[in-house]
């Protein structure tokens, strides 16, 4: 009688969550959350599909699960806060730049494949995006909160399109430019979105050398 062939270690409960995890998190940012199915994220983490459910109920709530940064926000941007208003646009960009060319990218790119996903995922995504690491990096700015919400959609659209091109199409030269070249590219423009004088505002953050 031939013994069935092992499926891959299986080292208890917490165990089997994680490889679930892992295997969602990189489908998802292989593929896209509407191409990729549970049946799919349990036979790569080697699981049966109804430990999936039993872990997560369903689709949607691996997802929410997965989209859980693989850093602390804290650690990765609590110190742009701190800094003065000036230098936070550079010191946002080296940071998110440290974190996305670390081990943490698949986890990243699932965010941002599903940046156009559904209605819940979307906004799932702003609350990643602005409670969790806009607001850190822009902590203590002066302004009205629909002005400060302004200036984080501008900061956040060109992040985003940057992280686009760079990790997710490859383009040249973005994809393989330094953090320093980047820097002296994009840093003065997520500077001026910081604290620049935007239509419609009439005037700059005091303190920060525009005119």
């Amino acid at each position: 009688m031939r013994t069935p062939p092992q499926r891959g270690r299986r080292q208890g409960r917490t165990t089997s969550r994680e490889l679930i995890l892992g295997s969602a998190r990189k489908l998802f940012a292989e593929h896209g959350y509407a191409a990729t199915s549970l049946r799919e994220i349990a036979r790569d983490a080697g699981v049966d599909p109804a430990m999936v459910h039993h872990w997560f109920g369903g689709k949607e709530e691996l997802f929410n699960a997965c989209v859980e940064l693989p850093a602390d926000p804290a650690q990765v941007l609590g110190h742009v806060g701190e800094l003065p208003a000036e230098l936070r646009g550079e010191a946002l960009l080296r940071a998110l730049l440290t974190l996305w060319d670390s081990p943490a990218q698949p986890a990243l790119l699932a965010l941002l494949r599903n940046v156009t996903g559904s209605k819940a995922q979307a906004a799932l995504i702003r609350q990643v995006l602005f409670k969790r690491m806009l607001a850190l990096a822009m902590a203590g700015l002066p302004g009205s909160a629909a002005e400060l919400e302004r200036r984080g959609v501008l900061v956040a659209s060109q992040m985003i399109g940057l992280m686009v091109a760079r990790y997710l199409l490859r383009a040249e030269p973005l994809a393989s430019a330094g953090h320093d070249e980047l820097a002296a590219l994009i840093a003065p423009v997520l500077q001026h979105y910081l604290t620049g004088p935007l239509p419609g505002t009439g005037s700059a953050v005091p303190g920060t050398g525009h005119g």
